[in-house]
């Protein structure tokens, strides 16, 4: 019985599995924001391994020198607070 025990172990130290359905629903619900401004973020991968959130910020948002800090600062939190399992939000990397 204690091999069975150890065996159930590594399931249990993994990372919470990101609801997908759920973080697009958060990013609707603070679209708009971004969209009154003329941009937008485009949820472009998540790794439900680490719980890293990958986005970019499109339009007028894509070259504002506040995206970087709009990610850091907001996004992240609100993404973070609303979302099991997610551990950052990090931009796109080209």
């Amino acid at each position: 019985m204690a091999d069975n025990e150890n065996a159930q172990q590594p399931t249990e130290q993994k990372a919470a599995k990101i609801d997908h359905v759920l973080l697009e629903e958060v990013l609707d619900a603070i679209r708009p924001s971004f969209q009154a401004d003329g941009g937008d973020i485009e949820l472009i991968g998540v790794d439900d391994e680490t719980g890293v959130v990958t986005i970019e910020m499109t339009g007028a948002c894509a070259a504002c020198m506040f995206a970087s800090s709009d990610i850091s600062e907001g996004i992240d939190t609100i993404i973070k607070e609303h979302v099991p399992g997610v551990t950052a939000v990090r931009p796109v990397m080209y």
